[in-house]
């Protein structure tokens, strides 16, 4: 079809060669017509072979979708050293990935008001409202079971207090550990959550202070916690805060970013049906 694209060209080329410059401007409109209608039943003929035999387009491998726009994904399936609420014989899993220090992942989780984060998303979205409410709905009534993962990417503060919420969960606090640093981000790497800060917060929180100290001293969850960044880099995780929707073990849908109520719920519920 190129090649009867070539032929086209040539004619119409020897032809102008005898006319005069009007005729041959408007000849010269008709052989782009013709050219570019060859070049679009070509694009039609390849789409239509690729469809027929089945593989991702280019897009759907950038855009990580399979051919139904189901999300592609390597996740890590939920396990007994996962930080889970809710009901685990559910249909539906939410899996999220967060970093301890990122506003918007505190911003999603009705914990805090009125922070820069929020400002700029009811900046974006004057109906904006964190969703993390109504999964804790979900999860009460039994119809969905919530896992919180680490992604702990904006730096040693972030790793360390995700260590510390696992030492929390030593003592069965961890959602009370997570609550409390949610509800007390003040910036990134500026020694908000510094190793003593993190310490008197377990204290405020009634942990017992020497059994918490010699756990985060000892970085025993450092492994785990880089372990768990690691995996969701595979998933496809690349900042957060970063949403999986599984309906009996299987990816139907995804949280990407700071979305708002309305939009997950409507996933989630869709992903119930």
């Amino acid at each position: 079809m190129v090649a009867g694209a070539k032929d086209k060209i040539m004619e119409n080329e020897n032809w102008l060669e005898n006319k005069g410059e009007n005729e041959q401007k408007t000849d010269v409109k008709e052989a782009q017509k013709q050219i570019a209608g060859a070049i679009i039943i070509a694009g039609i003929i390849i789409a239509g072979a690729i469809l027929l035999k089945g593989n991702k387009s280019p897009e759907q491998e950038k855009t990580g979708l399979d051919t139904t726009g189901v999300p592609v994904t390597s996740l890590a399936p939920v396990g007994k050293e996962d930080r889970a609420l809710g009901n685990s014989e559910a249909k539906v899993t939410v899996i999220m990935y967060e970093d301890f220090q990122c506003p918007f992942c505190a911003a999603i989780s009705g914990l805090v008001s009125n922070t820069n984060a929020i400002k700029y998303l009811k900046q974006n979205d004057p109906s904006w409202t964190p969703f993390m409410p109504v999964i804790n709905d979900y999860i009460k009534n039994g119809s969905v079971q919530f896992v919180y993962r680490d992604y702990a990417f904006l730096g040693p503060e972030s790793i360390r207090s995700a260590e510390a919420a696992r030492c929390a969960g030593d003592q069965g606090k961890f959602w009370e550990y997570h609550d409390y640093l949610y509800g007390h981000q003040n910036g990134e790497n500026g020694g908000n959550f510094s190793d003593r800060n993190l310490k008197s917060f377990a204290k405020v929180l009634g942990l017992d202070a020497t059994n918490f100290n010699k756990c985060l001293d000892s970085s025993k969850y450092e492994q785990a916690v880089t372990l768990s960044k690691t995996e969701g880099s595979t998933a496809g995780v690349s900042g957060t805060p970063k949403g999986f929707i599984l309906r009996n073990g299987k990816v139907v849908s995804t949280i990407d970013g700071a979305e708002p109520l309305s939009m997950v719920k409507a996933k989630i519920d869709n992903a119930l049906r």
